[in-house]
């Protein structure tokens, strides 16, 4: 039999951390007025990480035998933590912002503490799932910006799917063309990627001449080097499309000017079948990518929105109920019901009258693309595309709105002024130009190229008259958007009244 004395074993160890009499390492921590340093002791950092064996072994000891470590990338706040966890075993995230957790993350796979990013990533993507959803890109990133490949697998996993389902998510983002090769990767693997091939294949070629921006943007202008410069950086994204799968008429409008970087057996087969489809070919045959209509399966409960989270959806609850106090999480008294994806369903502005036509009680969310803004507004009434000319809707509840997200410290609430333009209805000759309109162009989504997320012609508009208290925007520029969903707003049956 053992007795084990594990608490006070960390207690004990923890307060080591604060002795102050035989420390013989310094960190110096972040940079600027937030600049802090923190002593430590090189056994302890030694047998906790290989990380810090490393670093100290290439640091000279001065004077006082005293070995100076300097992180400047490194917040104050989550190297405490990390101390905390190296001296005692513990990390308490109970009030920690989820962003902090994140980072902690991170921090704690490049210091090479792998049981906690581990478990940090699990806790991540169990409980925080939405939050992720909402920094898709940047988290998506960064998950693949070490040259660890085995790193992050959960993570990797859990955006990936999300990827399958919603391609556009990715390939439609501004800084798509700055994705790491592995992630890119990841993503051509996919069996189930919800994308039509030659789409995939137009991404993969976007992608590759962005790697090199001294290949001319002519094509017709382009020399036997400059294909060979696009193949080398092709060369492992290449073999994953499917390029048996892809109809005669985009291989010979699509592929064939990029013939040169595909090999002659792959050209000649390609050839070959649209001549004799029932002849074997050399080339590898990938098999089709698996095609569904079907959502991601989600958790019980789980928010099926990718750009808001939980405490939105409280936030909205809140307004719509006129409620001055935000309802807990536990005790939301509305569900969203999805009727309307764009990177599901479209951007083109006709598919939000026609899928939203005869529903009431919606919501339209939209996330502004470039900046960290979560748009939206709510309507109470009914959604009409029947409408031979441009109608003002009149309605006392309905209200457009700013949701806090990443640098956007506070949600902004604008409630109709004036009910007699809450909303605006465009007649059949504008609904392929415009989308959801609350009051005076106060919040519109509009694209003249029939995609809200090509050119910025979305705006919240402050005008000579407004039907609206106030602006929702900082800014009165016109904008494009990522993505944007409407949902249908329905009772939850679990909602518990409190007094």
């Amino acid at each position: 039999m053992s007795f084990k004395f594990f608490d006070k074993l960390s207690q004990d160890f923890s307060e080591l951390l604060y002795d102050k009499k035989e420390f013989n390492v310094v960190i110096k921590i972040d940079k600027g007025e937030n600049k802090k340093s923190f002593t430590s002791h090189s056994v302890v950092l030694r047998y906790r990480s290989t990380y810090f064996t490393k670093e100290l072994e290439n640091i000279a000891m001065n004077e006082n035998n005293v070995k100076t470590i300097i992180k400047p990338n490194i917040s104050a706040q989550i190297f405490e933590i990390i101390l905390k966890y190296i001296y005692g075993g513990i990390v308490n995230i109970e009030n920690i912002e989820t962003k902090i957790i994140c980072e902690l993350m991170f921090v704690a796979n490049e210091l090479e503490f792998k049981e906690l990013s581990e478990k940090l990533e699990s806790y991540l993507v169990e409980s925080k799932a939405p939050w992720l959803r909402i920094h898709f890109s940047r988290i998506y990133h960064s998950i693949f910006d070490s040259n660890k490949c085995n790193e992050f697998k959960g993570l990797k996993q859990f955006y990936n799917d999300i990827i399958a389902k919603h391609p556009n998510l990715i390939f439609e983002s501004e800084d798509f063309t700055s994705l790491q090769e592995a992630a890119l990767i990841s993503i051509l693997e996919k069996d189930n990627l919800q994308l039509e091939e030659i789409k995939i294949w137009d991404y993969v070629i976007k992608w590759g001449i962005a790697q090199n921006l001294t290949l001319p943007t002519n094509l017709e202008e382009w020399s036997k080097e400059n294909f060979k410069t696009l193949k080398v950086t092709l060369q492992r994204c290449l073999p994953l499309i499917r390029y048996f799968h892809i109809s005669e008429k985009d291989v010979w409008e699509k592929l064939k000017p990029y013939r040169k970087i595909l090999g002659t057996q792959l050209w000649d087969d390609l050839h070959q079948q649209l001549i004799f489809p029932n002849q074997p070919v050399k080339s590898l045959v990938l098999p089709t990518r698996i095609i569904s209509n079907s959502e991601l399966p989600q958790r019980v409960n789980e928010l099926i929105s990718t750009i808001i989270s939980e405490e939105h959806v409280a936030e909205i609850s809140t307004w719509i109920d006129h409620k001055s106090t935000i309802y807990s999480l536990t005790n939301v008294p509305y569900k969203l019901q999805l009727i309307l994806r764009g990177s599901k369903d479209g951007f083109q502005p006709k598919t939000f009258w026609n899928i939203c036509n005869g529903h009431a009680g919606t919501v339209v969310i939209a996330k502004v693309s470039g900046t960290d803004e979560i748009l939206g507004g709510y309507n109470p009434l009914t959604w009409d595309n029947s409408k031979i000319q441009g109608t003002d809707m009149r309605t006392n509840d309905s209200f457009i709105f700013s949701l806090k997200n990443g640098n956007i410290q506070n949600s902004i609430l604008s409630r109709v002024a004036d009910k007699s333009g809450a909303l605006h209805y465009f007649g059949f000759g504008i609904q392929n130009i415009c989308g959801p309109c609350f009051g005076n162009f106060e919040f519109l989504l509009r694209s003249y190229v029939s995609d809200f997320t090509k050119d910025k012609e979305c705006l919240c508009e402050t005008n000579y008259y407004n039907y609206y208290e106030k602006r929702i925007r900082t800014t009165g520029q016109y904008f494009s958007i990522v993505d944007y969903e409407v949902f249908k707003i329905v009772k939850n049956n679990n909602f518990k009244f409190q007094t």
